[in-house]
């Protein structure tokens, strides 16, 4: 009874509340890029390859961490957490609706470089959202708040990949891109509201401090070789969902999906298995433990991956797809918070930002790069035998788990 009051009094208060906005705001844009974006092209009839090549415009996700430092050192007005995030919402807000002024039959270039402007702003927002919530929390609330925004972050997913995809088969792009900006706006308020975070150390003098001493405190803290290791994992343990799901809205229309029909199931069947397996999964990473959780979740999210594959074989069935995608919210949802709270759990608080963009950079290079390969791999495979691939490739990550986060040593 104890422990369930200890819960329930960590789940109700402020810092969950701030948690549910880092994540949805964090969550927003990126899914702007990865969902919206691509349903976007593909309806225009822009090719699978191209589409494909555009998750190169993630790059700013993986190179966040070498501007991070910048956010460490210095404060603008407002605060050296608040005002970088005012400024990166601002720039999204205004970014976001410059997508359906272009044609993307006629204006691809402009397109893309559009989207570059969007990942680097939404990165930049990342590493400050993450190095707030990473000095918000206290060490027993890493994983419940983590767990949250990575909910959040889910849930977000939901307006490009289900609003925004219904509205686009009564408006034009120009007006969905519009109104799926304003939902900017919830995190724009959270921002203006809440207070600086308390330091228990003072930020970095210099900016060579800000650069230097966070991957010198790393190497020293754990060891060189352990060091890569921790590394190593960070960029495997998400590889295989990442690439299975960078073509998800493609797929469903491939296989005769409408795109009210995707919205409207992925609504259903998305949000709903998201929000619970959420709320279950905080329970029971503080039951757990970080190590335990990566294990269970992690295994739940490989087999989210081999869902995608049955669909290929099964074809256009709202109830499969509604499996599917009930599936990947749970799966990839317990997976990403467990990860995430992993990641936070191995940064220092001293130099939040920086370590924390390279951690989260590491882990979005296979998001990047590998799903830039993801529409000739298709092409090659065919849908089905792409999908087990992605599956296989989950392996080796899972495999690590075993030097970063042994099961009885959490």
């Amino acid at each position: 009874m104890k422990n369930k009051d200890h819960f329930l009094k960590g789940l109700l208060n402020r810092r969950m509340l701030i948690c549910i906005f880092t994540g949805f705001s964090s969550g927003l844009p990126l899914y702007i890029l990865i969902s919206l974006l691509p349903a976007w092209l593909k309806s225009e009839g822009v090719s699978l390859k191209e589409i494909g090549l555009f998750a190169l415009i993630g790059l700013p996700f993986t190179w966040k961490f070498i501007w991070a430092p910048l956010f460490d050192r210095f404060s603008p007005p407002l605060g050296r957490r608040r005002g970088w995030l005012i400024m990166t919402q601002i720039g999204l807000l205004a970014t976001l609706p410059l997508f359906g002024l272009f044609h993307p039959q006629l204006d691809i270039a402009a397109i893309a470089y559009c989207c570059v402007l969007v990942a680097f702003l939404s990165a930049s927002q990342d590493v400050v959202l993450d190095a707030y919530r990473r000095e918000l929390l206290p060490d027993a609330e890493l994983g419940l708040g983590n767990a949250v925004h990575v909910n959040a972050y889910k849930i977000a997913s939901l307006v490009p990949g289900s609003l925004s995809l219904i509205l686009a088969d009564h408006l034009a792009w120009s007006s969905v891109f519009g109104i799926t900006a304003l939902f900017m706006l919830p995190g724009l308020i959270m921002t203006l509201c809440i207070s600086e975070p308390l330091l228990k150390n003072s930020a970095p003098k210099t900016l060579r401090a800000a650069v230097v001493e966070p991957f010198q405190e790393f190497i020293k803290r754990n060891g060189l070789k352990s060091a890569l290791t921790v590394l190593l994992f960070i960029f495997l343990y998400k590889l295989g969902d990442s690439m299975a799901t960078a073509l998800a809205t493609p797929f469903y229309l491939e296989m005769g999906f409408s795109k009210t029909e995707i919205g409207l199931v992925a609504k259903n069947a998305g949000l709903w298995p998201s929000v619970i397996g959420g709320m279950l999964g905080g329970v029971w990473m503080v039951r757990l433990g970080i190590n335990r959780a990566l294990w269970l979740f992690g295994a739940v999210q490989m087999i989210a991956i081999l869902g995608f594959a049955w669909l290929a074989v099964v074809g256009h069935s709202l109830a499969w797809l509604a499996l599917v995608i009930g599936l990947e919210a749970i799966g990839v949802g317990l997976g990403t918070a467990a990860f995430v709270a992993y990641i936070a759990q191995t940064t220092n608080p001293l130099y939040t930002a920086t370590q924390f963009a390279l951690f989260t950079s590491l882990a979005a290079v296979p998001r990047t790069f590998a799903n830039a390969a993801t529409g000739y791999l298709v092409e090659y495979f065919g849908w089905m035998h792409f999908f087990i691939l992605c599956f296989f490739l989950a392996i080796p990550g899972m495999l690590l788990l075993l030097k970063v986060a042994p099961w009885h040593e959490d």
